[in-house]
């Protein structure tokens, strides 16, 4: 079963720049796949797609159910609660602890507190960080503050985990474990998991699905794939 489905989807710019071209390509829910090219390839552009943060000039898209290209302002929430979405810088909230900041995205969406709780410490659990709760992202490494946002991005269960390049500012050791948390979560939780990088040797260690974008158009999906320095 398709958990994202993108048919003849094109992205042009207010600037004339187009960032894809007629994409057609379906994820199956429970997947994890990696999106490898080069800069320009389309990569990120795919992702802002997939969360809403842009819309196609054509095509459709459809994540979880909801026809994405086609939503509403209003009702982006709907989307974004489907969703756990992992950046590069973190994104964090630096006047607040590292349970504040995972906390957060529970009251945004009503949670008591007692409901709270339980999942905050279950998700930081997961990224071996409970005993961290009461430090702030100053007082963190770059690996243990990407690790508060995976744990902020998975505490509502959400069926979809988008990374945009998660490990791009660590360093080999920690984008490994990183990594492996990532992975744990989508075979634990039957999460479906995105990881857009440009870390070859993640990539190749970790032996997923692999979509090679090049200038963008899709020229690769492979099932169980490496990073091919020719088309990437």
């Amino acid at each position: 079963m398709d958990i994202i489905r993108l048919k003849n989807i094109k992205k042009q710019y207010k600037n004339g720049t187009t960032a894809l071209y007629d994409l057609n390509l379906n994820i199956e829910k429970g997947s994890f796949v990696f999106i490898i090219g080069g800069s320009g390839s389309g990569k990120s552009t795919l992702m802002k797609l997939l969360y809403r943060e842009e819309k196609p000039t054509s095509g459709q898209i459809m994540v979880g159910g909801l026809n994405v290209a086609k939503l509403r302002n209003s009702k982006v929430y709907k989307l974004r609660r489907k969703l756990g979405i992992v950046f590069q810088d973190y994104r964090l909230l630096p006047k607040l602890t590292v349970y504040e900041n995972v906390a957060f995205a529970m009251e945004v969406i009503g949670a008591t507190k007692a409901e709270t709780r339980v999942k905050v410490l279950k998700s930081l659990e997961i990224v071996g960080l409970k005993n961290k709760i009461h430090n702030y992202p100053s007082q963190l490494s770059g690996g243990e503050q990407q690790r508060v946002a995976i744990a902020r991005a998975i505490v509502n269960n959400p069926k979809m985990l988008l990374c945009d390049e998660p490990t791009g500012n660590l360093d080999p050791e920690m984008s490994l474990e990183v990594m492996r948390i990532i992975e744990k979560i989508n075979k634990d939780w039957k999460t479906t998991v995105l990881v857009v990088t440009h870390d070859k040797e993640i990539v190749n260690k970790l032996q997923k699905q692999v979509i090679t974008l090049k200038e963008g158009r899709l020229i690769n999906n492979k099932v169980k794939g490496t990073y091919d320095d020719e088309n990437a």
